[in-house]
């Protein structure tokens, strides 16, 4: 099985981008944390980050016929990108959402997201263990066809 991990903007300044919400991990340790979970889980699993809206997308439309799962850390397009939606709906990979911090207990406008309502589940606000969760989500929705 193959998961398709994408990080939205500013998600490559982890570990000096505000420490007291995001923590002080680099995206490349948390990372290798998901790359040690996946080994054990016998899962392959692949990192994308971009700051580029449009990027995300090719790389969601790319998905299609080569990864069972994507986990998406769409950062700031979470709350803006009806073109991040779109991709998710079209390509009918089943997508997990993530966030490091719980964004329901932040500013009112991360509040909405608008990819929730075309992905499997959310998890948010347990730091870089959000990644791990995400990993082990993909793994029971492909196991278990749910």
């Amino acid at each position: 099985m193959k998961i398709l991990f994408l990080n939205g903007p500013n998600l490559n300044l982890l570990g000096i981008r505000e420490p007291e919400i995001y923590g002080r991990l680099t995206l490349g340790d948390i990372e290798a944390k998901v790359r040690e979970r996946a080994i054990q889980l016998k899962v392959d699993v692949d990192f994308q980050q971009s700051n580029q809206e449009g990027e995300l997308v090719g790389w969601i439309q790319a998905a299609k016929d080569k990864f069972a799962v994507i986990v998406i850390n769409a950062a700031a397009y979470t709350h803006t990108s009806v073109a991040l939606r779109d991709a998710i709906s079209a390509v009918g990979i089943p997508t997990i959402e993530i966030h490091l911090s719980n964004v329901h207990a932040r500013e009112e406008f991360r509040h909405k997201s608008l990819i929730a309502p075309v992905c499997r589940g959310q998890i948010c606000g347990f730091g870089e263990k959000s990644y791990i969760l995400g990993l082990e989500a993909a793994v029971y929705v492909k196991e278990s066809n749910k």
